[in-house]
């Protein structure tokens, strides 16, 4: 651990707070060793939290996403030996608890794991035997109207937490923590929630409209945290909020795939590439109508 003076501190930005010393300054040796500035500030409730520079924030909170998964990888501890700082990881300073908490709970806000949670206990319940009555409750219009809407508006964007199978639903439900956690912690929960609903209601109602009303899933959200990301990256890259080219080929690809009908599962195409469009606008409306200074 490297003690800076006090007054450099403000040129770095907080990374991730950590409960224990010895994985704090594990992970920032480790930091180090990538050519990323990192430093340790004792917090008031007894954590530490782990600073770096404002412009490798992205990178370095990818690394410490692996880090958390392994944190007794060879590559860690050989950082730390390589700066001259033996630190040993107890079996109580990796909790399986601990763990859950710092890279799970602490990445996502209370809008993102409302809905991460919703979305595993719909689906948990129709594996349970309450399938059917669950998309007849959430399923959207069979016949869009305006008496049906006003009768169950919910209907709007309920086929968004109804998902079919577990790899359905693991997709979009990590995805969606990604994503709509990074939203939720840069920008604020307003900013997260109005993409959820605008997203959810242009990426269903464009479904329906294309093949009727049996389908479900998340991921027309899930492509606008995509675009919206993506285009925010572009457009505000000083909010450290981006993602790597690799992902969006990635996704951008698997998007084409299924519009050329070369994968396995049915695909809702149209409710992806809504999503996706509405996504980069409202990345678009954001920066450059109503600006980005103001955070929840």
């Amino acid at each position: 651990m490297t003690n800076e003076p006090a007054e450099n501190m403000h040129t770095l930005q907080p990374l991730v707070q950590v409960k224990d010393h010895n994985i704090a300054l594990l992970f920032s040796n480790y930091l180090q060793s990538l050519g990323i500035q990192a430093q340790l500030k004792a917090s008031e409730d007894q954590g530490y939290i782990i600073y770096c520079p404002e412009d490798k924030i992205s990178q370095a909170k990818a690394e410490f996403d692996a880090f958390i998964l392994q944190p007794y990888a060879d590559k860690y501890q050989q950082a730390a030996w390589d700066r001259s700082e033996a630190v040993t990881l107890n079996s109580d300073d990796f909790s399986l608890f601990t763990n859950f908490k710092e890279n799970f709970l602490a990445h996502a806000g209370i809008v993102t794991l409302v809905v991460f949670s919703l979305c595993w206990l719909v689906f948990l319940g129709s594996e349970l035997g309450w399938a059917q009555q669950l998309f007849n409750t959430l399923q959207f219009y069979p016949q869009l109207s305006l008496d049906a809407f006003l009768a169950e508006p919910l209907r709007l964007i309920g086929p968004a937490f109804f998902h079919f199978s577990w790899l359905h639903i693991v997709f979009n439900t990590m995805w969606w923590w990604q994503l709509g956690g990074s939203i939720e912690k840069t920008l604020g929960k307003t900013t997260l929630i109005n993409i959820l609903l605008i997203s959810a209601i242009a990426s269903n109602l464009g479904q329906f409209l294309v093949s009727g009303s049996n389908f479900g899933g998340l991921s027309g959200v899930v492509y606008a945290l995509v675009g919206f990301v993506w285009w925010f990256g572009y457009l505000a890259p000083e909010r450290g909020l981006s993602l790597s080219k690799p992902i969006v080929g990635f996704l951008l690809f698997w998007l084409l795939l299924g519009f050329v009908d070369l994968l396995p599962v049915n695909v809702a195409n149209t409710a992806h590439l809504l999503g996706l469009l509405t996504g980069c606008f409202l990345a678009l409306f954001t920066v450059k109508v109503i600006g980005i200074n103001a955070k929840e």
